[in-house]
């Protein structure tokens, strides 16, 4: 092939026996963290653990005793465990600009609805709400687990996980069997399954000596004897019904992992990883893991909320150099990873995208230049010569990379948290990875192109583009 065509390389033709090691490794640190980390507030609280051991002070701690931060320093904003930002100050004047990764921690689920227990022909159920771009009929006849938390009345706030622990019963949601499935059978797929027939079976055991409900009243009785929780804490909880299962490794060969919520903590856990990797940076580099994304950042723990432009704030006031100005030179000089997921071309699925202008599994970390639909509606579009720069970057460091749209044109498309960003003025690009059954409860992604897509975040972060 001419030196003046673009050729896509395949990432696993590229490494050598101690990359290979450092790949697996790395696989099997994001597997454990997805399988242990389901909710937006446990991937918050494992980071600030993980990111205190690693020298990382509370931001709140150090406004209160009035501390100041000079080049080097490390610090964390944690907002009511939601969304997280981690902040290693560099040599250069912060007003310069930051280095930026965002992504986000939350993912497709089912909540339950404010009033949620009830029981119906002696069976307790649960009552749901699904959160986010979810297929319905894929939340049927699959073992789920309970995870969240309950706050009661009096401050305390539970922690539940219910269906993770290989002696943890697990909850689901029934199918209609296929010999009376006629009348479901003809409808559309989007109808097939309804909202409101997502219903979580808890239970059939009725508690000795009720009157009536006798099996919800049974579902109480556990739940209060464990937890010490009442029916009317379910109004305060927070309770997410997601998949219950370990992530594993996916093929013959082990090339890829299936695991719940990779859209978006593939993401959002390569990033974190490339933060903490940063020592003595000479720009400033950003870590910002927000919630909400999947349904439409909007809300206090969202990339629309002012907590990411607050925390900015309060860390440029304890570098001494605060000024509502110099605030807004250092958001618009700054340079953006959108760090979130597209669509992988999959041969079961062909017709969805077109062949020029799709990621592939194995061909490394994608850079979408826009997102959006029908016309790039909705998108942050980057420029020609972020992109060319960010070009430079991956052959300086050889990262393996590749470019994609999302879908075919007129067929649909979706956002991320891209376009809040570029508002400030940044430059900003959408950079992650291909995957394969995207919002599905069990989602797939290439060992290859994670271990990809984290070497190119930590060269962004220590990069002067």
């Amino acid at each position: 092939m001419s030196e003046h065509q673009k050729e896509y390389k395949n990432a696993w033709t590229t490494y050598k026996e101690e990359e290979l090691k450092a790949l697996y490794a790395y696989a099997d640190r994001y597997k454990n963290f997805l399988s242990n980390n389901k909710t937006e507030r446990e991937c918050v609280r494992t980071m600030v653990k993980e990111a205190e051991a690693a020298g990382y002070r509370n931001l709140e701690t150090l406004i209160s005793e009035n501390k100041k931060l000079a080049a080097g320093d490390k610090v964390y904003a944690n907002y009511k465990d939601k969304s997280l930002i981690l902040c290693c100050i560099g040599q250069k004047s912060i007003e310069d600009g930051v280095n930026l990764l965002g992504a986000h921690i939350d993912s497709p689920r089912l909540d339950l609805k404010p009033n949620p227990l009830y029981e119906d022909t002696e069976i307790a159920l649960f009552k749901t709400h699904y959160y986010g771009g979810v297929k319905k009929y894929h939340w049927v006849a699959i073992p789920l687990a309970i995870h969240g938390v309950v706050a009661k009345k009096d401050g305390e706030v539970v922690n539940i996980t219910i269906g993770e622990d290989e002696n943890d019963p697990v909850v689901g949601i029934s199918d209609l069997l296929i010999h009376l499935a006629k009348e479901q059978m003809e409808k559309k797929l989007g109808e097939a399954i309804a909202g409101e027939d997502l219903n979580i079976c808890l239970g059939t055991i009725p508690l000795q000596g009720e009157e009536k409900n006798k099996v919800k009243a049974n579902v109480l009785k556990l739940l209060y004897d464990k937890y010490g929780i009442i029916e009317e804490d379910l109004v305060s909880s927070e309770l997410e019904i997601v998949p219950a299962g370990k992530a594993r490794d996916y093929g013959l060969d082990r090339s890829m992992i299936i695991g719940y919520g990779q859209d978006d903590r593939v993401c959002s856990y390569a990033s974190f990883e490339a933060q903490l990797e940063v020592k003595n940076p000479q720009r400033t580099t950003v870590t910002v893991l927000v919630d909400k994304e999947e349904i439409g950042s909007v809300g206090a723990s969202s990339m629309h909320s002012k907590f990411f432009e607050n925390t900015m704030a309060e860390i440029l006031n304890l570098i001494g150099s605060y000024s509502s100005l110099k605030l807004r030179r250092m958001l618009a000089r700054s340079k953006m990873l959108s760090s979130d997921v597209t669509a992988g071309y999959d041969p079961n699925h062909p017709t969805v995208l077109e062949k020029n202008n799709a990621a592939y599994f194995g061909k490394g970390v994608v850079f979408n230049k826009y997102t959006g639909s029908r016309g790039k509606s909705g998108s942050n579009e980057a420029n020609a010569e972020y992109v060319a720069a960010l070009r430079k970057l991956m052959e300086d460091y050889h990262i393996v990379w590749q470019t994609s749209e999302l879908g075919r044109l007129d067929l649909g498309g979706g956002g991320t948290i891209a376009y809040i960003l570029a508002n400030y003025g940044m430059e900003v690009i959408d950079c992650g990875v291909a995957v394969h059954s995207m919002h599905a409860p069990w989602e797939v992604t290439s060992k290859a192109d994670i271990y990809e897509m984290r070497k190119a975040y930590t060269a962004f972060l220590n990069s002067e583009l």
